[in-house]
């Protein structure tokens, strides 16, 4: 008896193989893998099947970015946790966590670079705009626990969450031309200024 040429799945366990095949995909060959045959290949199944599970390959790219996303998120997390209860610790491990594994990673970056090519899709920039908030939404609230005033948290935010991502696309492009304790050891510097206007301002 011949075998099935596509095996059988519980759908959420199908739905999770063609996202993680498709951040694969995305990894690997950037935007331009973003179609239904290389991404079906990749993950082992009949092309219909991505539009089985997801409402267009748009749609299959989203929730990829969202999982991709996630992980990210839960990295950041975890490394607030480790970080103890100071408020100050648990602020600058949100923030450095990005220059070290799994964030620091050049497969992440090309996965990224793909999602951040593909925003002219009105599903995938609602994404990206989605993601971003929720990161300088916690920065916030991690700034907020260090006693930074609330007028001042939204653009500080912005400015952190800018030289964190500058930081961490060079880390990854080129990391030989600093290391990851340099660019926490830069992080936090600029942290401590941040603390130091706060305290200024209160007296």
């Amino acid at each position: 008896m011949s075998k099935p040429a596509f095996s059988r799945a519980e759908p959420d366990v199908r739905r999770q193989s063609l996202i993680e095949a498709t951040a694969r995909v995305l990894a690997r060959d950037g935007a331009t893998g973003a179609s239904v045959r290389p991404i079906a290949i990749e993950a082992g199944v009949s092309p219909g099947l991505i539009n089985h599970y997801f409402a267009g390959i748009e749609a299959l790219i989203a929730a990829t970015y969202s999982a991709v996303g996630d992980q990210v998120s839960n990295a950041l997390a975890a490394a607030v946790a480790a970080a103890g209860s100071d408020p100050r610790a648990r602020l600058t491990a949100y923030v450095t966590a990005s220059f070290a594994p799994p964030i620091a990673d050049r497969a992440l970056l090309a996965t990224w670079v793909a999602f951040w090519t593909l925003t002219t899709k009105p599903q995938i920039a609602e994404r990206h705009d989605a993601i971003y908030a929720q990161y300088r939404e916690e920065l916030e609230g991690l700034l907020a626990e260090c006693g930074i005033a609330a007028a001042d948290r939204r653009l500080t935010a912005i400015a952190i969450t800018a030289l964190v991502d500058g930081l961490w696309l060079e880390l990854c492009l080129s990391p030989d031309s600093f290391t990851a304790d340099e660019a926490r050891s830069l992080a936090e510097r600029h942290l401590a200024g941040y603390f130091v206007r706060s305290a200024n301002s209160d007296r």
